[in-house]
């Protein structure tokens, strides 16, 4: 594999190989060393990378740490892939003294049939420009504080990340561990670092001359949230506006109480030998006896008061068996056998992005774009990315990891009803940009998006797939219903035809809200959703829906324009003539490769327009999960070769870090959709789809490729 720099320093992009066939076959008897597979991609590094930073967490939670191997340095760090404390629990509000709904944001939009809906869209003066600011960055998530080593070096100065020779840092996949070694003026330390699988926990074990000598201690440090769209999550400037009371100490454990206005939690701290000091507000120090060179502490995060305490080893084996328990479950795919030069990275990609969005995609909310690393878009998550972050679970025959945040759509349909009520619909309407309540952010664009909408009844649809029982269609039965509901109302009915009307943004974000009718993938992913909500009614015994029925056989149609290629919506025929339209998502091909084949596409079409994509697209203006898109098409299309060209794209945000981010730029330096993308599309590339006949139909068969994989699930 062939390498080289990118404009900024520490950004490894893959060069863009020449196309080579690969011949796969059929995975044969012996099962694949899983352990092998996995432990082969474990990252080590001999240098600081501050874009290489690892994390450890469980789904619900997770924690990354530099090359220290804990958060010693995050001011390095922040400018790179910054050190996160976070959960899916810790949300922060400013404190304000106005009460800001949607109605302070509000403006009427009208639609195709002259109908009006108010939206909830951006503001920059007045009482609508104070009120967009608010609903946009509250609630914030919350970093929940950083865990430091303090070393001291022989002159008394604190050591500088500068001042760490021979080191040699490894994340163990297969554990979950990272062990972190190097040494301070000659001196060693070694750093063993785990989260727990179960609980908000980190549990550390120090090595060093350096404890004996009196200069190692840990420190906890607590900041107050900030409401930054795309940052750490951290603001050290507001001492006064934040309490940390140190409470409950005895000889091996104390408990810290955190209070930042309404939002109050508990940090619990356990060790082995040594005290605890508050050095001053908001910095604590655990500070080992002298008497020893290691130190083995842990620290929970939580909202519960009690500290039941807990020690090293605990945490340790519950790593241990967690990810064991991962990694020998559910699908795997061995390209080891492969010849193609690319195969190796491909492989490096897969097996790390299935250990990021395990432990940064499979909580019980719905994943921000960063995880639990560091906050974008405030820390509040986007809807329309649940199924790059997550769909790939079910296909990796890991169901119960997407399961996992289905019950949050439950808990806040009644918000989603709401808004749907507000704009004079029915069902549900869910939101795009949201938080764990289910509350809409004011958005110029986000308020128009609607492809996230179809998402639940996917997500179900696989669900079912995984457990086809009536248990299975009664939990998620209403959530489908109310779904499709919407999506039913939302349509207008002209010249004998259903129409998708603005306002609406498609997934190709270019496009005036105000302007455009008709986007083909939103078309393709509604006559989806509702003919799978049918289908559910029929499972469950009961008649079809005959407005649904109706709304089926009358969508309006995909546009094609005079080359036979299909236009991206039915208000821009110029798409392909105009290069201005040659930008962003081309989530036309999303029709075709994300969504499965039906009787209103033509796939001549659709390799027409595939072909013409490729041919020429501002691929700089493209995302990490756009790869991954085109990939699904070409290999819907019988392209293999395409499908690998796709995945391997020479762009910027193709880019997979040495730690298996998604980098896309400067500002976002890690994009877990690009990674998830990744995992749905090798799967149906190995696994296929429905009605597929071919073996292993996304790898091409000229003898480069021997994939072997087991116990994926073929893709709708």
């Amino acid at each position: 594999m062939i390498f080289y720099r990118a404009t900024h320093p520490a950004v490894i992009v893959v060069t863009f190989l020449c196309l080579l066939a690969c011949r796969e076959r059929k995975t044969d008897h012996k099962a694949i060393d899983r352990h092998a597979l996995v432990t082969r991609h474990n990252v080590s590094l001999s240098m600081p990378d501050t874009l290489g930073a690892l994390s450890v967490g469980n789904g619900e939670f997770a924690f990354t740490a530099d090359v220290s191997g804990l958060q010693t340095f995050y001011e390095d760090y922040e400018n790179g892939i910054s050190l996160g404390t976070q959960t899916q629990w810790a949300w922060h509000s400013l404190p304000s003294h106005t009460k800001y709904t949607l109605d302070d944001v509000a403006v009427d939009y009208e639609s195709c049939d002259g109908s009006k809906a108010p939206y909830a869209v951006q503001h920059k003066e007045g009482r609508a420009g104070d009120a967009t600011e608010y609903l946009r960055a509250n609630p914030h998530r919350l970093h929940l504080g950083l865990v430091r080593l303090l070393i001291e070096k022989n002159n008394g100065e604190q050591v500088k990340l500068s001042d760490l020779h021979n080191i040699q840092q490894q994340l163990d996949l297969w554990s979950g561990k990272i062990e972190s070694s190097y040494e301070v003026e000659g001196h060693p330390v070694k750093v063993i670092l785990y989260a727990h699988q179960q609980e908000d926990r980190i549990a550390a074990r120090i090595e060093s001359p350096l404890i004996a000598a009196g200069r190692l201690k840990v420190t906890l440090d607590f900041p107050y949230g900030k409401d930054c769209h795309v940052c750490p999550g951290y603001d050290w400037q507001s001492p006064d506006k934040h309490k940390s009371v140190l409470k409950d100490v005895s000889a091996q454990k104390a408990s810290i109480t955190r209070t930042l206005d309404s939002t109050q939690y508990f940090v619990h701290a356990g060790w082995d030998h040594g005290e605890i000091r508050e050095a001053k507000p908001h910095h604590f120090e655990l500070v080992p006896s002298q008497q020893k060179d290691a130190f083995e502490f842990t620290v929970l995060f939580s909202r519960q008061a009690n500290n039941s305490g807990s020690d090293f080893k605990t945490t340790e084996q519950s790593s241990l068996q967690g990810w064991k328990d991962f990694w020998t479950r559910g699908g795997v795919i061995d390209f080891s056998a492969c010849t193609d030069p690319r195969a190796k990275e491909l492989e490096r990609r897969v097996v790390l992005s299935q250990y990021l969005t395990k432990i940064q995609c499979a909580g019980s909310l719905p994943p921000q774009e960063t995880g639990l690393t560091m906050n974008s878009w405030f820390g509040k998550f986007h809807l329309e990315m649940h199924w790059w972050h997550a769909a790939h679970f079910a296909l990796w025959n890991r169901a119960d990891l997407l399961e996992k945040s289905m019950p949050w759509y439950n808990a806040v349909r009644a918000e989603a009803q709401h808004t749907a009520q507000w704009q004079g619909y029915e069902g549900a309407r869910w939101q795009k940009m949201t938080d764990p309540y289910g509350k809409e952010s004011p958005s110029g664009v986000g308020a128009f998006i609607i492809w996230q909408q179809p998402h639940p009844i996917y997500f179900a649809e696989l669900l079912y797939r995984h457990t086809p029982d009536r248990a299975t269609l009664d939990k998620y039965k209403d959530l489908v219903f109310n779904t499709a509901d919407f999506m039913v109302s939302f349509l207008r009915m002209k010249d004998g035809k259903y129409h998708l009307c603005h306002p609406l943004i498609p997934a190709q974000e270019i496009f005036k809200a105000a302007e455009t009718d008709d986007p083909a993938y939103e078309l393709q992913y509604w006559y989806y959703g509702i003919g799978v909500a049918q289908e559910w009614r029929r499972r469950l015994g009961m008649e079809e829906n005959q407005q649904w029925n109706e709304v089926l056989k009358n969508l309006a149609p995909l546009q094609v324009d005079n080359h036979n290629f299909y236009l991206p919506n039915a208000t821009t025929p110029s798409a392909y003539t105009d290069d201005q339209y040659r930008r962003d998502h081309p989530a036309v091909l999303g029709a075709y490769g994300f969504l499965p084949l039906n009787e209103r596409l033509d796939t001549a079409v659709m390799n027409n327009t595939l072909t013409e994509i490729l041919r020429e697209w501002q691929w700089q203006t493209t995302w990490g999960w756009d790869y991954p898109l085109v990939a699904m098409t070409a290999a819907r299309l019988n392209k293999p070769e395409l499908a690998l060209q796709a995945l391997f794209m020479d762009v910027q945000k193709n880019t997979y870090l040495v730690n298996g981010h998604n980098y896309q730029d400067n500002r976002l330096r890690l994009y877990l959709p690009g990674n998830g993308g990744l995992l749905a599309a090798v799967a149906m590339m190995a696994a296929g789809w429905d009605g597929n006949t071919l073996p292993e139909p996304g790898f091409p068969k000229n003898g480069q490729w021997n994939v072997r994989w087991e116990g994926l699930k073929p893709m709708p």
